[in-house]
Order: C-alpha cells, then sequence, then structure tokens
C-alpha cells in the first residue's frame, strides 16, 4: 500500500488522499494502470488532477480506451475537465485509435479560444440581458453564467479565463456589491435616510393603506446553483451509453430530447432540511434545462408507508414552489417490476435464497471482513427458482423465510454488488394496492428500474449512493432496459437538530417535542410551522450551490437568510409581551387620538394603520427599571422616554404597588406642553382601548431556542450519554397574556381579504401571517390558533384564540430573549 501512495503523490494528490485513494479497492487499481499507461513518473498538478478525475470516472464500458485517454492527457492534447468528460463520452461510443481525427474533432484538441474570443463571446452575451441584468444586479449573475457556459465558441475555452473575464465584465457593468445586492447594507441605508417624506410619498402612502401590494422577496435564480462545477458538465439526454442502441433510439423518441428528473422520496415520515436540497437540485436541474421533473412516492416498503405522509410531501414541494410535471408511485409499476424479475430469472441473474439475515451477513464476510461465500441456493436451477418465486407470489412462504436475490459478483470490492435482495415477503396492506400483493421490491431493485420505465435523464441522488451506482447499472443492463445516468451531489444537514423518524418518534415519546412538526426540528412541516418563508429555504440551499461535499452548515447561516427575508416582507407593529400598565395623569380619563403609523418606517408599499391613544397604556416590563443607571435610556422614575409614533414624550412620576409589593401601575405625564428636548430612545406601547378593538390580546407567546445543547447531538464523543441526554430543556418558553396593537389585527384582515388567505384560512394554514413586534423579533400565528374567517371579516378579534411563535430574533437582539 505505500507503493501506491507513493505512486499516487505523483499526481499532486495531498498524502491523506493518496492513502485514501490507495485504500480504496476498486479506485486503486485503475488509478495506478492509468498512470502506468503514461509511461511518466512526473506530473505537474493539472495533468495530475485530470488522471485521477479520468480514473475516478471510468466504467467497464469505458475502461478498454481509458490507456489511450491518458497519453492523451499526459501529452497535453486533453488539457481540461470540459475535454476530458467528451473525451469519455467520445469514447464509449468509438474506438479512439482507429478514429482518432473524429477524437481530437470531438474532443476540441488543439483547438485555441484567445483572451479576445472569450471577452467578445461574453460581452455580446452580456448585451442580449442586459437590460434584465440591470434590473436584477448581482442576483441573476448566476443565469447570466450558466448562458456563457453553454456558448458553442466558448466550448473549448480555459473555464478559469472564462470566470474571471465574466467576473470582470459583471463588475464592469453593475459596479461593485453595494445594499441593493445586501439587505443588511440596505437596512443600515434606510436608517441613515431622511425621516420625512414628501407631499406625494405621504399622500400615496394613504391611498396604499387600503390595497398594498404584497410585498415580495425572491431568492438566487436556480440557474446559478448549475453554472459551475461538475453539474455544469453532465451529459445531454441520449448521449449516456446503453448496451443496445435501440434503447437510446426508444428513449429519445419518448422524451424528445429533453430532461427529465424526479424527485423520489419515500413516504415515511415528513421531509426535513435536507429534502429541500433535494428538490431544489431535482427540480431546479430540469427547469434550468428546459425539461420536466416527475415527484415520485418511492413507496415499496408498505408497513412504514402513510396517505398522511404522501400529502404532506406534496404540499410541501408545492409550497417550496415547485410543481411536479407527473406525480407517480413505485406502486404504480408493481405488476411491471414483478414481470422484470421474472425475466432476471430466466436469464439466470435472479435465484430464489433461503437464507436468514445473519448467514447472508457471514456469506459476505461477517463483520470479520472475511472472504465472501455463494450461499447454497445461488446455484439452483432457474426453472427451480421461478416456481419458488411463484410461491412467494402465492404467500406459501412466511416473511424471511424466502428472496428474490441479485446474482452480482460477490469478487468485487463493492458491497453493493454482494447479491442484494430484489423481492421480500411483506404480509402488510399497502394503502395504495391494499393486499394484492405480499411480496414487494427492494429500494436496490425498483429506484433504478422506476428511473429507467418514466426516461429519467439525470437521475439525481445523494453521495451515499455512490456505491449503488454500480449495481445500479448494472440491474439496468441485465434486464435489457434504458439505463438512466446516476450523478451524486453532497447531502445537506444543519447543526443542533437530529432529522431521522426514529429519533424524532422517541423524543415525542419522552414529551421533548410536541409532535413532529414541532417549531424546534427541521422538517420542512416544522420550519413552515415556524413561520419560516418558503424562498428564504430555497435562498439558503441555493447559496451553497452542489458540490459532492457532505454538508453540514451551521444553523445560523439558515437564520441570516430567514431575516433578510423577512426584513423585506413583514410589517411592524408594536407588542408589549410583560405588560406593565401606564396612567397618563394629566390626560383626561376619555382622551382618544387616532395615530397614523407606517406598517414599515420608510417603505410605502405596505401601506399605513391606525392606533388609537388613550390615557391608559401599557409598555414592555423590560423597557421600565426602577433603579436608573447612566448606560439604561429607557423608562425610570422621574426619566423622559419616547413613545413609538407620538409627538411628545412621557416621564415617569410615581410607582404605585399590589399588596405582595409588584408593580401594579407606573404614573407618567404626557409631556405635551411647552417645548420639550427630543427623547433619546423610543419605546413600543399598546393602548387600552375597547371601543377601538385595542389591544389584541395573545394567547401565548412561544419562543424557541435550540432543542440539542451541542451542533452533533449524535457525535457519542462529545455526547456520551447520546442524543435524548443533550436535549436542551429550557429551549421552549411560553409566556401568555401579551398585548399587540390593532395593527396585526389590521394584518390579518388585510391577509383574509385575500383569495389566496381564504383558501389557507379555509385549511387552517396560518403561517403566512407574519410581523415584526418592533425592537423584538419575527412572528408568526400557531396552528392553535384558534380564529375563522367569519371572525375576521365580523372584526371580532376578542372571539379567537391567537398563539404566536417567534420566527427568529432580530438580528441587533440575537442574544435576547422575547
Amino acid at each position: 500500500m505505500d507503493n501506491l501512495i507513493s505512486k499516487f503523490e505523483l499526481l499532486g494528490l495531498a498524502p491523506v488522499k493518496a492513502k485514501e485513494a490507495a485504500g480504496n479497492k476498486k479506485l486503486a487499481p485503475t488509478l495506478s494502470s492509468i498512470i502506468d499507461a503514461t509511461g511518466k513518473t512526473d506530473f505537474d498538478k493539472s495533468t495530475g488532477m485530470l488522471l485521477y478525475t479520468l480514473a475516478t470516472t471510468v466504467s467497464k464500458d469505458k475502461t478498454p480506451h481509458a490507456d489511450y485517454v491518458a497519453r492523451a492527457i499526459s501529452a497535453g492534447r486533453i488539457a481540461s475537465a470540459e475535454q476530458l468528460s467528451a473525451a469519455t463520452r467520445f469514447c464509449t461510443k468509438n474506438n479512439p485509435v482507429e478514429n482518432e481525427q473524429s477524437f481530437d474533432e470531438a474532443c476540441g484538441v488543439g483547438v485555441v479560444v484567445s483572451e479576445q474570443d472569450i471577452a467578445d463571446q461574453i460581452r455580446s452575451a452580456i448585451n442580449d440581458v442586459k437590460n434584465t441584468l440591470l434590473q436584477e444586479r448581482y442576483r441573476g449573475q448566476g443565469k447570466v453564467l450558466g448562458i456563457v457556459k453553454k456558448l458553442p465558441d466558448l466550448r473549448w475555452a480555459d473555464s478559469g479565463k472564462v470566470k474571471s473575464e465574466f467576473d470582470a465584465q459583471i463588475l464592469a457593468l453593475l459596479g461593485p456589491k453595494d445594499e441593493r445586492d445586501d439587505p443588511a447594507a440596505a437596512k443600515k441605508a434606510a436608517a441613515a435616510a431622511k425621516k420625512a417624506d414628501s407631499a406625494a410619498t405621504r399622500a400615496h402612502v394613504s391611498s396604499a393603506k387600503e390595497t398594498p401590494e404584497p410585498k415580495k422577496w425572491e431568492p438566487a435564480s436556480l440557474e446559478g446553483m448549475f453554472a459551475e462545477g461538475d453539474i455544469s458538465r453532465l451529459h445531454k439526454p441520449g448521449e449516456n451509453p446503453q448496451i443496445h442502441p435501440r434503447l437510446v433510439e426508444q428513449h429519445l423518441r419518448a422524451t424528445k430530447g429533453k430532461v427529465i428528473t424526479r424527485f423520489p422520496p419515500e413516504p415515511n415520515g415528513y421531509l426535513h432540511i435536507g429534502h429541500a436540497k433535494a428538490i431544489n437540485v431535482n427540480f431546479g436541474y430540469a427547469r434550468a434545462h428546459g425539461g420536466t421533473c416527475n415527484l415520485r412516492y418511492d413507496d415499496t416498503n408498505p408497513e412504514t408507508e402513510e396517505q398522511e405522509y404522501v400529502d404532506s410531501i406534496l404540499e410541501t414541494v408545492r409550497w417550496l414552489g415547485f410543481e411536479p410535471d407527473k406525480i407517480l408511485y413505485s406502486s404504480d409499476y408493481f405488476q411491471e417490476l414483478y414481470e422484470l424479475a421474472v425475466r432476471l430469472i430466466e436469464k439466470g441473474l435472479g435465484y430464489i435464497c433461503h437464507c436468514t439475515k445473519e448467514e447472508m451477513k457471514k456469506n459476505r464476510g461477517g463483520e470479520e471482513r472475511g472472504p465472501r461465500v455463494a450461499c447454497q441456493h445461488r446455484d439452483r436451477s432457474i426453472a427451480e427458482s421461478l416456481a419458488e418465486f411463484q410461491k412467494m407470489k402465492e404467500g406459501r412462504y412466511a416473511p424471511h423465510e424466502a428472496t428474490l436475490r441479485m446474482k452480482m459478483d460477490l469478487e468485487d470490492g463493492n458491497p453493493q454488488m454482494w447479491d442484494p435482495i430484489a423481492y421480500r415477503i411483506l404480509y402488510s396492506t399497502h394503502y395504495r394496492t391494499g393486499n394484492e400483493w405480499c411480496i414487494y421490491p427492494t429500494y436496490d431493485f425498483a429506484h433504478c428500474l422506476c428511473d429507467s420505465i418514466e426516461n429519467i435523464t439525470h437521475s439525481l441522488c445523494t453521495t451515499e449512493f455512490i456505491l449503488a451506482r454500480q449495481s445500479y447499472y448494472w440491474l439496468c443492463d441485465a434486464v435489457d432496459v434504458y439505463k438512466p445516468v446516476q450523478w451524486e451531489y453532497g447531502r445537506l444537514s444543519v447543526t443542533n437538530t437530529v432529522l431521522s423518524k426514529r429519533k424524532l418518534l422517541k423524543l415525542r415519546e419522552k414529551g421533548f417535542i410536541m409532535s413532529l412538526d414541532d417549531p424546534r426540528l427541521y422538517s420542512l412541516p416544522a420550519l413552515r410551522r415556524r413561520g419560516v418563508p418558503p424562498q428564504a429555504i430555497n435562498a439558503f440551499v441555493r447559496e451553497l450551490g452542489v458540490t459532492t461535499a457532505k454538508a453540514t452548515i451551521d444553523v445560523v447561516r439558515l437564520e441570516n437568510h430567514i431575516r433578510d427575508c423577512l426584513n423585506e416582507i413583514a410589517p411592524r407593529v408594536m407588542a408589549v409581551i410583560n405588560p406593565v400598565k401606564i396612567v397618563l395623569e394629566n390626560l383626561p380619563e376619555a382622551h382618544f387620538e387616532e395615530i397614523e403609523l407606517p406598517f414599515k418606517p420608510r417603505d410605502s408599499s405596505f401601506g399605513t394603520h391606525k392606533v388609537p391613544f388613550t390615557r391608559v397604556l401599557y409598555i414592555d416590563a423590560s423597557d421600565f427599571r426602577e433603579v436608573d443607571s447612566a448606560d439604561y435610556y429607557r423608562l425610570a422614575p422621574n426619566k423622559t422616554v419616547g413613545l413609538q409614533g407620538i409627538a411628545h414624550p412621557i416621564v415617569c412620576t410615581d410607582v404605585r404597588r399590589n399588596a405582595d409589593g409588584s408593580i401594579a401601575e407606573l404614573v407618567c405625564r404626557y409631556l405635551n406642553e411647552g417645548k420639550q428636548q427630543k427623547a433619546k430612545t423610543y419605546i413600543q406601547w399598546v393602548a387600552d382601548c375597547p371601543k377601538a378593538g385595542s389591544p389584541v390580546r395573545l394567547d401565548e407567546v412561544r419562543t424557541f431556542g435550540q432543542l440539542f445543547k451541542h451542533a452533533d447531538p449524535s457525535d457519542e464523543s462529545i455526547v456520551p450519554g447520546g442524543y435524548l441526554s443533550d436535549v436542551n430543556i429550557d429551549s421552549l418558553k411560553i409566556v401568555k397574556g401579551a398585548l399587540v396593537e390593532t395593527g396585526f389585527w389590521e394584518v390579518i384582515k388585510r391577509y383574509a381579504a385575500t383569495a389566496a388567505g381564504k383558501e389557507e384560512l379555509g385549511k387552517h394554514n396560518v403561517e403566512s401571517i407574519r410581523v415584526q413586534f418592533m425592537r423584538i423579533g419575527y412572528f408568526t400565528l400557531d396552528k392553535d390558533s384558534e380564529l375563522s374567517v367569519s371572525d375576521i371579516e365580523g372584526d371580532n378579534s376578542s372571539k379567537t384564540k391567537l398563539v404566536v411563535n417567534r420566527i427568529v430574533t432580530l438580528k441587533e437582539d440575537s442574544k435576547k430573549e422575547a
């Protein structure tokens, strides 16, 4: 092994990477052979990386010509990833030795694209979409880069030079990024702007309050996800090799050359944050290439699948903004899959096995990874296996007494080739097919064949299925059907959570969470219930891009996208979480004013609303302190503070107490006479005015912290007691009796007045009603709320039950509990 490590280091691989390659039973001999084929022992880094890439991509149907490609790389004829990709495609259908001129033409050998050519082509492409780009600015950059990379005249250009020139021309056109490209900078710029609007703007605000346009916030374009990296160089439909030319012809007739992908979840639980990436990748790749994406339920295990999850998955996909071209089920193909299983047996490539689970494991080498041996049933006759398979189908065996296994290659270094199970016996009622079947295909058997049946062009999945790629291709070839291409990308996880259904059920069983959509979880229904906008999730996923690296991302990055989105779309209202009563002693008992406030300062599109101002008010307990200090700017005895939206400040003159010594109310004066110094700080408040519907009373305010104390609660080296011992028992705090100004009820009424709002409220989906409680955080209504369209239209807030969830804190108050 040491010799191999030294040999691989000649390519420029880091010692750790070289050791990893030397230990890979499949890669090591291929890479060693490719190095030997060059006849060289000294490589520059670029050449070395291309040789390594070749070794990782060749398969059995390409290997006969891998040596030729390796020599072309070492000679400098193949000098880029694009050329290498074209070379391997050419060699799947042609002999490069006999067709060297055709090889050179197909791979761009000798083609020189000058820097001037690159600049001219990019300039022309940018000019074609200049107006759109000037409007979208850097948010549209990825889409344009995707266009540039598809230009025929730049096919063989140096990708590094293309990217550098593209960036330079974009910078020259748009200038450096500014507040238009950075929501955080936009917020700071808005805060520094003049407070006074022009009379025309005020008039616009006045009219806008009646029918304000809903504010939208869009994430980066999908095209940008696929403009760079390996996923930008995937094959075109029909370019993937098949064992029979007729299969390509049939496939292209069915697809008409269009990209077709699929999102294939198993309906045995709620989708989670990792699935959000899968949805964006599968639906997004198809959309970016003018194709279509199917939603296919991988429903081959009746013991765990439920209609509830089927419904939830479709609703979640649509919530994220995608619509399947077709909604399909693996169970649609049970008869066809059965017939293919019979074909497999008839070709001598499948057999009925009666080994127990323990015997199978032992035959595969066991825990000691010893020699692998064929089981006693592997060489039984075709006729006998067909008869036994019929018995399985007829229900003449108990579960685990018989399985259909695929006769692959026990000597292969890949465990996926060690005769995996194709069919097993399950006496469970399927939610769609009932009791029609008692044998069910496994994922290993059904997945690739369903892809084939649906003429999927790109089977995109996460990297834990890399080893399954070999068995995927084997099975399609074994039963003589069209073979899609499988391509893997890195799985997405976030910190401070667990995602497995088994662990979530245990958390619920132990009482640590309320339900499987508890807002502290990172399933997509849980995030939706918490009030997270779907476009913020899409923005988070698209920012990460599509690579083969498995990523566990700090949840703070997701929260930043949520804040950026909510900052743009959420109206502002005043709330007091822990109310303290204030009496303005110098105002008459019946004092009543209507104060017009903007839903979002300096953004007239949100409109305005009116709130009452009366003698009795409520402020938040956090805005009053009995003992003053120099660094404290809010209300204290004999201290002045401003009220949001009110012309004059107030000063506290007395503190009245209950019998137990707690504060009953604060007596203040409204300083509306004479010239007063401008207040240093303004606090939120809510008036006590029942005739104007104020305050709006909240039954519960729920604030959420991280459910787990450590980034990876499943890592027993960090959490020896297991994930259950890492639960943060203070992650949920509930406050009762909070008050909100009438603007919150106005937001609810406006939502209910829209057709979409009525429909969602009819389904009791209330999480789209999002607001910022000023100086506290962003909040939404929880599904435990009780409100109807009729109550809202009847203006009866007192008949409702309002429960709100904190979606996320404000940036400046990220450590402050609401």
